[in-house]
Protein backbone atom coordinates (compact mmCIF):
# COMPACT_ATOMS: atom_id res chain seq x y z
CA UNK A 1 0.00 0.00 0.00
CA UNK A 2 1.03 3.59 -0.40
CA UNK A 3 2.60 5.80 2.22
CA UNK A 4 -0.42 8.08 2.49
CA UNK A 5 -0.46 7.68 6.26
CA UNK A 6 3.30 7.44 6.84
CA UNK A 7 4.24 9.23 10.04
CA UNK A 8 1.12 8.18 11.93
CA UNK A 9 1.82 6.95 15.46
CA UNK A 10 0.90 3.42 16.53
CA UNK A 11 -2.76 2.84 17.29
CA UNK A 12 -2.59 3.12 21.10
CA UNK A 13 -0.93 6.54 20.92
CA UNK A 14 -3.24 7.83 18.17
CA UNK A 15 -6.33 6.49 19.93
CA UNK A 16 -5.29 8.10 23.22
CA UNK A 17 -5.29 11.50 21.53
CA UNK A 18 -8.58 10.82 19.72
CA UNK A 19 -10.58 9.83 22.79
CA UNK A 20 -9.65 13.13 24.38
CA UNK A 21 -11.49 15.03 21.62
CA UNK A 22 -15.01 15.49 22.97
CA UNK A 23 -16.38 16.86 19.68
CA UNK A 24 -15.02 13.92 17.71
CA UNK A 25 -16.49 11.41 20.13
CA UNK A 26 -19.89 13.09 20.03
CA UNK A 27 -19.90 13.13 16.22
CA UNK A 28 -18.93 9.46 16.03
CA UNK A 29 -21.35 8.35 18.72
CA UNK A 30 -24.31 10.03 17.05
CA UNK A 31 -23.46 8.88 13.54
CA UNK A 32 -22.52 5.25 14.22
CA UNK A 33 -25.50 4.58 16.49
CA UNK A 34 -27.90 6.12 13.99
CA UNK A 35 -26.51 4.02 11.12
CA UNK A 36 -26.41 0.74 13.02
CA UNK A 37 -29.98 1.13 14.34
CA UNK A 38 -31.24 1.75 10.80
CA UNK A 39 -29.23 -1.20 9.50
CA UNK A 40 -30.69 -3.53 12.11
CA UNK A 41 -34.22 -2.60 11.03
CA UNK A 42 -33.40 -3.04 7.33
CA UNK A 43 -31.83 -6.45 7.86
CA UNK A 44 -34.73 -7.62 10.04
CA UNK A 45 -37.08 -7.20 7.07
CA UNK A 46 -35.52 -10.21 5.32
CA UNK A 47 -36.42 -13.66 6.60
CA UNK A 48 -33.60 -15.20 4.56
CA UNK A 49 -30.82 -12.86 5.70
CA UNK A 50 -28.78 -15.71 7.18
CA UNK A 51 -29.03 -17.61 3.88
CA UNK A 52 -27.99 -14.53 1.88
CA UNK A 53 -25.02 -14.06 4.22
CA UNK A 54 -23.93 -17.66 3.73
CA UNK A 55 -24.43 -17.40 -0.04
CA UNK A 56 -22.25 -14.28 -0.19
CA UNK A 57 -19.54 -16.03 1.81
CA UNK A 58 -19.57 -19.07 -0.47
CA UNK A 59 -19.51 -17.01 -3.67
CA UNK A 60 -16.54 -15.03 -2.42
CA UNK A 61 -14.67 -18.08 -1.18
CA UNK A 62 -15.22 -19.91 -4.46
CA UNK A 63 -14.03 -16.90 -6.45
CA UNK A 64 -10.90 -16.46 -4.33
CA UNK A 65 -10.02 -20.14 -4.73
CA UNK A 66 -10.22 -19.75 -8.52
CA UNK A 67 -9.16 -16.11 -8.76
CA UNK A 68 -6.67 -16.70 -11.57
CA UNK A 69 -9.37 -18.25 -13.76
CA UNK A 70 -11.95 -15.52 -13.19
CA UNK A 71 -9.48 -12.66 -13.68
CA UNK A 72 -8.41 -14.01 -17.06
CA UNK A 73 -12.04 -14.52 -18.00
CA UNK A 74 -12.77 -10.94 -16.95
CA UNK A 75 -9.88 -9.63 -19.06
CA UNK A 76 -11.17 -11.48 -22.12
CA UNK A 77 -14.70 -10.14 -21.66
CA UNK A 78 -13.59 -6.53 -21.06
CA UNK A 79 -11.32 -6.62 -24.11
CA UNK A 80 -14.04 -8.13 -26.29
CA UNK A 81 -16.38 -5.32 -25.23
CA UNK A 82 -13.92 -2.62 -26.34
CA UNK A 83 -12.11 -1.92 -23.07
CA UNK A 84 -8.40 -2.14 -22.28
CA UNK A 85 -7.11 -4.05 -19.25
CA UNK A 86 -3.93 -3.11 -17.38
CA UNK A 87 -2.33 -5.15 -14.58
CA UNK A 88 -0.71 -3.33 -11.64
CA UNK A 89 1.41 -5.30 -9.18
CA UNK A 90 1.63 -2.46 -6.67
CA UNK A 91 0.65 1.14 -5.97
CA UNK A 92 3.56 2.66 -7.89
CA UNK A 93 2.73 0.73 -11.04
CA UNK A 94 -0.97 1.57 -10.80
CA UNK A 95 -0.18 5.27 -10.39
CA UNK A 96 2.16 5.21 -13.38
CA UNK A 97 -0.49 3.57 -15.55
CA UNK A 98 -3.27 5.98 -14.60
CA UNK A 99 -1.05 9.05 -14.85
CA UNK A 100 0.16 8.01 -18.28
CA UNK A 101 -3.40 7.44 -19.50
CA UNK A 102 -4.59 10.82 -18.24
CA UNK A 103 -1.61 12.76 -19.61
CA UNK A 104 -2.06 11.06 -22.99
CA UNK A 105 -5.52 12.65 -23.30
CA UNK A 106 -4.02 16.13 -22.97
CA UNK A 107 -6.31 16.92 -20.04
CA UNK A 108 -5.20 18.34 -16.72
CA UNK A 109 -8.35 17.67 -14.70
CA UNK A 110 -10.21 14.50 -13.74
CA UNK A 111 -13.40 13.91 -11.81
CA UNK A 112 -13.50 10.98 -9.44
CA UNK A 113 -16.09 8.57 -8.14
CA UNK A 114 -15.51 7.60 -4.49
CA UNK A 115 -12.82 4.92 -4.58
CA UNK A 116 -10.94 3.38 -1.69
CA UNK A 117 -8.53 1.67 -4.08
CA UNK A 118 -7.32 5.03 -5.42
CA UNK A 119 -6.97 6.32 -1.86
CA UNK A 120 -5.00 3.18 -1.01
CA UNK A 121 -2.44 3.86 -3.73
CA UNK A 122 -2.33 7.65 -3.22
CA UNK A 123 -3.51 8.39 -6.76
CA UNK A 124 -4.54 11.99 -6.16
CA UNK A 125 -1.04 12.84 -4.98
CA UNK A 126 0.54 11.03 -7.94
CA UNK A 127 -1.68 12.92 -10.39
CA UNK A 128 -0.91 16.23 -8.71
CA UNK A 129 2.81 15.55 -9.07
CA UNK A 130 2.20 15.15 -12.82
CA UNK A 131 0.28 18.42 -13.04
CA UNK A 132 -3.19 16.85 -13.04
CA UNK A 133 -5.85 17.96 -10.56
CA UNK A 134 -8.30 15.34 -9.31
CA UNK A 135 -11.70 16.45 -8.04
CA UNK A 136 -13.61 14.25 -5.62
CA UNK A 137 -17.34 14.28 -6.39
CA UNK A 138 -18.79 12.25 -3.54
CA UNK A 139 -20.15 14.73 -0.98
CA UNK A 140 -18.23 13.29 1.96
CA UNK A 141 -15.05 12.93 -0.08
CA UNK A 142 -15.47 16.53 -1.24
CA UNK A 143 -15.64 17.64 2.39
CA UNK A 144 -12.46 15.71 3.16
CA UNK A 145 -10.65 17.09 0.12
CA UNK A 146 -11.67 20.71 0.72
CA UNK A 147 -10.71 20.39 4.38
CA UNK A 148 -7.25 18.96 3.51
CA UNK A 149 -8.30 16.08 5.71
CA UNK A 150 -8.19 12.28 5.59
CA UNK A 151 -11.15 9.88 5.36
CA UNK A 152 -12.16 8.32 8.67
CA UNK A 153 -14.90 5.91 7.60
CA UNK A 154 -15.39 3.50 4.71
CA UNK A 155 -18.91 4.63 3.84
CA UNK A 156 -19.01 8.15 5.28
CA UNK A 157 -15.44 9.51 5.00
CA UNK A 158 -16.34 12.77 6.77
CA UNK A 159 -18.21 11.13 9.66
CA UNK A 160 -15.91 12.93 12.09
CA UNK A 161 -17.23 16.32 10.94
CA UNK A 162 -20.45 17.96 12.10
CA UNK A 163 -22.62 20.34 10.09
CA UNK A 164 -21.05 23.48 11.51
CA UNK A 165 -17.57 22.33 10.60
CA UNK A 166 -18.71 21.42 7.07
CA UNK A 167 -20.28 24.87 6.59
CA UNK A 168 -17.04 26.54 7.65
CA UNK A 169 -15.01 24.36 5.26
CA UNK A 170 -17.32 25.17 2.34
CA UNK A 171 -17.21 28.89 3.05
CA UNK A 172 -13.42 28.96 3.31
CA UNK A 173 -12.33 26.51 0.62
CA UNK A 174 -14.85 26.12 -2.19
CA UNK A 175 -13.75 29.28 -3.96
CA UNK A 176 -10.18 27.98 -4.22
CA UNK A 177 -11.34 24.85 -6.07
CA UNK A 178 -14.04 26.31 -8.28
CA UNK A 179 -17.45 27.84 -7.70
CA UNK A 180 -17.53 29.43 -4.22
CA UNK A 181 -20.12 28.69 -1.56
CA UNK A 182 -23.27 30.85 -1.68
CA UNK A 183 -23.29 33.96 0.49
CA UNK A 184 -24.86 33.39 3.88
CA UNK A 185 -24.51 29.59 3.68
CA UNK A 186 -25.93 28.01 6.85
CA UNK A 187 -25.39 24.54 8.31
CA UNK A 188 -28.80 23.28 7.15
CA UNK A 189 -28.27 19.94 5.34
CA UNK A 190 -30.31 21.04 2.31
CA UNK A 191 -28.22 24.20 1.89
CA UNK A 192 -24.94 22.31 2.26
CA UNK A 193 -26.03 19.73 -0.31
CA UNK A 194 -27.13 22.44 -2.75
CA UNK A 195 -23.82 24.26 -2.36
CA UNK A 196 -21.97 21.03 -3.18
CA UNK A 197 -24.27 20.35 -6.14
CA UNK A 198 -23.65 23.78 -7.69
CA UNK A 199 -19.91 23.52 -7.05
CA UNK A 200 -19.65 20.10 -8.69
CA UNK A 201 -22.01 20.64 -11.60
CA UNK A 202 -19.52 22.78 -13.52
CA UNK A 203 -16.86 20.11 -13.06
CA UNK A 204 -19.12 17.33 -14.35
CA UNK A 205 -19.95 19.32 -17.47
CA UNK A 206 -16.32 20.29 -18.14
CA UNK A 207 -14.43 17.08 -17.37
CA UNK A 208 -13.20 14.88 -20.22
CA UNK A 209 -11.63 12.19 -18.00
CA UNK A 210 -13.07 10.33 -15.01
CA UNK A 211 -11.52 7.91 -12.54
CA UNK A 212 -13.59 5.36 -10.66
CA UNK A 213 -13.36 2.21 -8.63
CA UNK A 214 -15.96 -0.53 -8.70
CA UNK A 215 -17.94 -2.46 -6.14
CA UNK A 216 -18.03 -5.56 -8.33
CA UNK A 217 -16.65 -6.86 -11.62
CA UNK A 218 -18.55 -9.61 -13.45
CA UNK A 219 -16.16 -12.06 -15.10
CA UNK A 220 -18.91 -13.54 -17.28
CA UNK A 221 -19.58 -10.33 -19.21
CA UNK A 222 -16.76 -7.91 -18.33
CA UNK A 223 -19.27 -5.64 -16.59
CA UNK A 224 -18.29 -3.26 -13.79
CA UNK A 225 -20.74 -2.16 -11.12
CA UNK A 226 -20.81 0.95 -8.93
CA UNK A 227 -23.49 1.46 -6.27
CA UNK A 228 -23.98 4.90 -4.73
CA UNK A 229 -26.57 7.20 -3.24
CA UNK A 230 -26.00 10.67 -4.69
CA UNK A 231 -25.85 10.38 -8.48
CA UNK A 232 -22.36 11.83 -8.74
CA UNK A 233 -21.08 8.43 -9.78
CA UNK A 234 -23.59 8.22 -12.61
CA UNK A 235 -22.40 11.63 -13.86
CA UNK A 236 -18.74 10.57 -13.79
CA UNK A 237 -19.43 7.25 -15.48
CA UNK A 238 -21.43 8.66 -18.40
CA UNK A 239 -20.35 12.22 -19.26
CA UNK A 240 -16.53 12.09 -19.72
CA UNK A 241 -14.93 10.82 -22.91
CA UNK A 242 -12.39 8.62 -21.08
CA UNK A 243 -13.11 6.43 -18.05
CA UNK A 244 -10.33 4.80 -16.01
CA UNK A 245 -11.37 2.31 -13.31
CA UNK A 246 -8.90 1.17 -10.64
CA UNK A 247 -10.19 -1.97 -8.96
CA UNK A 248 -8.74 -4.49 -6.53
CA UNK A 249 -8.52 -7.98 -8.01
CA UNK A 250 -10.69 -9.40 -5.21
CA UNK A 251 -13.75 -7.47 -6.46
CA UNK A 252 -14.47 -9.96 -9.26
CA UNK A 253 -17.54 -12.24 -9.10
CA UNK A 254 -18.18 -15.07 -11.56
CA UNK A 255 -21.64 -14.29 -13.01
CA UNK A 256 -24.44 -11.77 -13.22
CA UNK A 257 -26.53 -14.05 -11.04
CA UNK A 258 -24.06 -13.62 -8.18
CA UNK A 259 -24.87 -9.92 -8.08
CA UNK A 260 -28.38 -10.80 -6.90
CA UNK A 261 -26.98 -11.70 -3.49
CA UNK A 262 -24.70 -8.71 -3.03
CA UNK A 263 -27.18 -6.14 -4.31
CA UNK A 264 -29.41 -7.20 -1.43
CA UNK A 265 -26.81 -7.43 1.33
CA UNK A 266 -24.59 -4.43 0.50
CA UNK A 267 -27.18 -1.61 0.64
CA UNK A 268 -28.86 -2.95 3.77
CA UNK A 269 -25.54 -3.38 5.56
CA UNK A 270 -24.09 -0.03 4.50
CA UNK A 271 -26.78 2.64 4.07
CA UNK A 272 -29.67 0.62 5.59
CA UNK A 273 -31.56 0.89 2.28
CA UNK A 274 -33.43 -1.87 0.48
CA UNK A 275 -31.53 -0.97 -2.65
CA UNK A 276 -29.09 1.72 -3.67
CA UNK A 277 -30.61 4.80 -5.33
CA UNK A 278 -28.03 4.49 -8.15
CA UNK A 279 -26.68 1.19 -9.41
CA UNK A 280 -24.55 1.87 -12.48
CA UNK A 281 -23.19 -0.88 -14.72
CA UNK A 282 -21.02 -0.60 -17.83
CA UNK A 283 -19.54 -3.11 -20.22
CA UNK A 284 -16.72 -1.81 -22.40
CA UNK A 285 -17.66 1.01 -24.75
CA UNK A 286 -20.35 1.83 -27.30
CA UNK A 287 -20.40 4.36 -30.12
CA UNK A 288 -23.53 6.16 -29.03
CA UNK A 289 -23.44 6.20 -25.22
CA UNK A 290 -20.95 6.84 -22.45
CA UNK A 291 -17.16 7.18 -22.63
CA UNK A 292 -15.39 6.46 -25.90
CA UNK A 293 -12.40 4.89 -24.15
CA UNK A 294 -12.49 2.60 -21.12
CA UNK A 295 -9.45 1.38 -19.18
CA UNK A 296 -9.55 -1.12 -16.33
CA UNK A 297 -6.55 -1.20 -13.99
CA UNK A 298 -6.53 -4.43 -11.98
CA UNK A 299 -4.74 -3.76 -8.70
CA UNK A 300 -2.89 -6.39 -6.67
CA UNK A 301 -0.87 -4.37 -4.12
CA UNK A 302 -0.56 -7.16 -1.58
CA UNK A 303 -3.78 -9.02 -2.32
CA UNK A 304 -2.21 -12.19 -3.66
CA UNK A 305 0.05 -12.24 -0.61
CA UNK A 306 -3.05 -12.09 1.60
CA UNK A 307 -4.63 -14.81 -0.53
CA UNK A 308 -1.75 -17.13 0.39
CA UNK A 309 -2.73 -16.94 4.08
CA UNK A 310 -5.39 -19.57 4.75
CA UNK A 311 -6.77 -17.71 7.78
CA UNK A 312 -6.19 -14.12 6.71
CA UNK A 313 -7.53 -14.47 3.16
CA UNK A 314 -11.12 -14.19 4.36
CA UNK A 315 -10.51 -10.42 4.67
CA UNK A 316 -10.62 -10.36 0.85
CA UNK A 317 -14.31 -11.25 1.00
CA UNK A 318 -15.02 -7.72 2.22
CA UNK A 319 -17.58 -5.78 0.15
CA UNK A 320 -16.78 -2.47 1.94
CA UNK A 321 -20.18 -2.06 3.61
CA UNK A 322 -18.70 -0.57 6.85
CA UNK A 323 -21.16 -2.44 9.11
CA UNK A 324 -18.25 -3.60 11.29
CA UNK A 325 -17.17 0.00 11.96
CA UNK A 326 -20.62 1.04 13.09
CA UNK A 327 -20.86 -1.64 15.81
CA UNK A 328 -17.25 -1.51 16.99
CA UNK A 329 -16.85 0.05 20.47
CA UNK A 330 -13.20 0.82 19.74
CA UNK A 331 -13.92 2.64 16.46
CA UNK A 332 -16.78 4.59 18.05
CA UNK A 333 -14.41 6.05 20.63
CA UNK A 334 -11.17 6.36 18.67
CA UNK A 335 -12.42 7.24 15.18
CA UNK A 336 -10.91 6.24 11.86
CA UNK A 337 -7.77 8.35 11.75
CA UNK A 338 -6.23 6.43 14.64
CA UNK A 339 -5.88 3.35 12.41
CA UNK A 340 -3.32 5.06 10.17
CA UNK A 341 -4.86 3.59 7.03
CA UNK A 342 -7.54 4.30 4.44
CA UNK A 343 -9.20 1.15 5.80
CA UNK A 344 -10.22 1.97 9.38
CA UNK A 345 -12.15 -0.02 11.93
CA UNK A 346 -12.17 -3.80 12.42
CA UNK A 347 -11.78 -4.63 8.71
CA UNK A 348 -8.85 -2.24 8.47
CA UNK A 349 -7.25 -3.85 11.50
CA UNK A 350 -7.03 -7.15 9.59
CA UNK A 351 -6.70 -5.92 6.00
CA UNK A 352 -4.00 -3.24 6.29
CA UNK A 353 -1.43 -5.45 8.09
CA UNK A 354 -1.85 -8.05 5.35
CA UNK A 355 -1.57 -5.63 2.45
CA UNK A 356 1.26 -3.59 3.95
CA UNK A 357 2.91 -6.14 6.23
CA UNK A 358 3.54 -5.77 9.96
CA UNK A 359 7.03 -4.25 9.84
CA UNK A 360 5.93 -0.74 10.80
CA UNK A 361 4.87 0.25 14.31
CA UNK A 362 1.45 1.28 13.01
CA UNK A 363 0.71 -2.01 11.26
CA UNK A 364 2.06 -4.13 14.10
CA UNK A 365 -0.35 -2.36 16.47
CA UNK A 366 -3.51 -2.73 14.37
CA UNK A 367 -4.34 -6.36 15.28
CA UNK A 368 -4.56 -5.14 18.89
CA UNK A 369 -7.05 -2.36 18.05
CA UNK A 370 -9.98 -4.49 19.15
CA UNK A 371 -11.72 -5.78 22.26
CA UNK A 372 -12.47 -9.09 20.44
CA UNK A 373 -16.13 -8.68 21.40
CA UNK A 374 -17.22 -10.31 18.12
CA UNK A 375 -19.85 -7.71 17.15
CA UNK A 376 -18.05 -7.16 13.82
CA UNK A 377 -18.42 -10.82 12.88
CA UNK A 378 -22.11 -10.84 13.77
CA UNK A 379 -22.95 -8.01 11.37
CA UNK A 380 -20.60 -8.86 8.48
CA UNK A 381 -22.74 -9.68 5.40
CA UNK A 382 -20.08 -12.10 4.09
CA UNK A 383 -19.31 -13.68 7.49
CA UNK A 384 -15.67 -12.60 7.85
CA UNK A 385 -14.54 -13.89 11.23
CA UNK A 386 -12.63 -10.74 12.09
CA UNK A 387 -11.79 -11.81 15.69
CA UNK A 388 -10.22 -15.02 14.36
CA UNK A 389 -8.02 -13.08 11.94
CA UNK A 390 -7.09 -10.54 14.62
CA UNK A 391 -5.83 -13.30 16.92
CA UNK A 392 -4.03 -14.90 13.96
CA UNK A 393 -2.26 -11.61 13.16
CA UNK A 394 -1.40 -11.01 16.81
CA UNK A 395 0.38 -14.35 16.79
CA UNK A 396 2.27 -13.27 13.68
CA UNK A 397 3.36 -10.03 15.33
CA UNK A 398 4.52 -11.72 18.54
CA UNK A 399 5.97 -14.96 17.18
CA UNK A 400 6.98 -14.01 13.63
CA UNK A 401 6.99 -16.92 11.18
CA UNK A 402 6.55 -17.54 7.48
CA UNK A 403 4.46 -15.21 5.33
CA UNK A 404 4.23 -14.40 1.63
CA UNK A 405 5.63 -11.07 0.45
CA UNK A 406 5.49 -10.21 -3.27
CA UNK A 407 4.88 -13.85 -4.02
CA UNK A 408 7.92 -15.12 -2.09
CA UNK A 409 7.82 -17.00 1.21
CA UNK A 410 9.84 -15.15 3.83
CA UNK A 411 10.29 -15.57 7.56
CA UNK A 412 9.34 -12.63 9.76
CA UNK A 413 11.20 -11.93 12.95
CA UNK A 414 9.11 -11.34 16.07
CA UNK A 415 8.22 -7.71 16.59
CA UNK A 416 10.09 -5.76 19.23
CA UNK A 417 8.42 -5.08 22.56
CA UNK A 418 6.66 -8.45 22.89
CA UNK A 419 9.32 -10.49 24.71
CA UNK A 420 7.34 -10.55 27.97
CA UNK A 421 4.18 -11.59 26.13
CA UNK A 422 6.00 -14.42 24.35
CA UNK A 423 7.49 -15.65 27.62
CA UNK A 424 4.10 -15.55 29.35
CA UNK A 425 2.38 -17.45 26.57
CA UNK A 426 5.10 -20.10 26.44
CA UNK A 427 4.90 -20.53 30.21
CA UNK A 428 1.12 -20.87 30.00
CA UNK A 429 1.46 -23.45 27.24
CA UNK A 430 3.82 -25.52 29.38
CA UNK A 431 1.52 -25.33 32.41
CA UNK A 432 -1.58 -26.35 30.46
CA UNK A 433 0.30 -29.33 29.06
CA UNK A 434 1.18 -30.53 32.57
CA UNK A 435 -1.99 -31.09 34.67
CA UNK A 436 -0.05 -31.60 37.89
CA UNK A 437 1.63 -28.22 37.59
CA UNK A 438 -1.71 -26.60 36.72
CA UNK A 439 -3.40 -28.06 39.85
CA UNK A 440 -0.52 -27.01 42.06
CA UNK A 441 -0.59 -23.48 40.64
CA UNK A 442 -4.36 -23.17 41.11
CA UNK A 443 -4.18 -24.31 44.73
CA UNK A 444 -1.29 -21.96 45.48
CA UNK A 445 -3.21 -19.05 43.93
CA UNK A 446 -6.31 -19.84 46.02
CA UNK A 447 -4.40 -20.16 49.29
CA UNK A 448 -2.57 -16.86 48.77
CA UNK A 449 -5.54 -14.92 47.42
CA UNK A 450 -5.60 -12.47 50.32
CA UNK A 451 -2.14 -11.25 49.39
CA UNK A 452 -2.82 -10.73 45.68
CA UNK A 453 -2.28 -7.15 44.41
CA UNK A 454 -5.08 -5.20 42.81
CA UNK A 455 -2.91 -4.14 39.88
CA UNK A 456 -0.26 -5.96 37.91
CA UNK A 457 3.38 -4.93 38.07
CA UNK A 458 5.67 -4.06 35.16
CA UNK A 459 4.24 -4.38 31.63
CA UNK A 460 1.01 -5.79 33.07
CA UNK A 461 0.23 -2.39 34.54
CA UNK A 462 -1.03 -1.23 31.11
CA UNK A 463 -3.70 -3.94 31.27
CA UNK A 464 -4.82 -3.55 34.87
CA UNK A 465 -4.85 0.26 34.74
CA UNK A 466 -8.22 0.15 32.98
CA UNK A 467 -9.58 -3.18 34.26
CA UNK A 468 -10.29 -4.87 37.55
CA UNK A 469 -8.31 -8.02 38.10
CA UNK A 470 -10.73 -10.96 38.46
CA UNK A 471 -10.73 -12.32 42.02
CA UNK A 472 -9.26 -15.77 42.55
CA UNK A 473 -11.86 -18.23 43.95
CA UNK A 474 -11.41 -19.73 47.40
CA UNK A 475 -10.68 -23.12 45.86
CA UNK A 476 -9.99 -24.43 42.35
CA UNK A 477 -12.91 -25.80 40.36
CA UNK A 478 -11.56 -29.36 40.39
CA UNK A 479 -11.26 -29.32 44.18
CA UNK A 480 -14.79 -27.93 44.52
CA UNK A 481 -16.15 -30.61 42.16
CA UNK A 482 -14.51 -33.43 44.06
CA UNK A 483 -15.69 -32.03 47.39
CA UNK A 484 -19.30 -31.62 46.27
CA UNK A 485 -19.63 -34.63 43.91
CA UNK A 486 -17.23 -37.13 45.40
CA UNK A 487 -13.83 -38.45 44.47
CA UNK A 488 -15.18 -40.79 41.78
CA UNK A 489 -16.85 -38.05 39.74
CA UNK A 490 -13.73 -37.42 37.63
CA UNK A 491 -12.61 -34.08 36.22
Amino acid sequence: MSGTFVGMPAFPEAARAAVGDATLRANLRHATRTIRDKRARAVAELDDWAHLREAGKRIKDHTLRHLDHYLLRLEEAVTAAGGTVHWAADAAEANRIVTRLVVATGEREVVKVKSMATQEIGLNEALEAAGVRAYETDLAELIVQLGRDRPSHILVPAIHRNRGEIRDIFRAEMGRWGRPAPDGLSDAPAELAEAARLHLREKFLRAKVAVSGANFMVAETGTLVVVESEGNGRMCLTLPETLISVVGIEKVVPTWRDLEVFLQTLPRSSTAERMNPYTSTWTGTTDSDGPRAFHLVLLDNGRTDALADEVGRQALRCIRCSACLNVCPVYERAGGHAYGSVYPGPIGAILSPQLRGTASEVDASLPYASSLCGACYEVCPVAIDIPEVLVHLRERVVEGGEVTRRGVRVRLRPAKGHAAERAAMRAARWVFRHPGALRAGQRLASRTRAAHPRTLPGPGRAWSATRDLPPVPAEPFRDWWRRTHGEGSGT
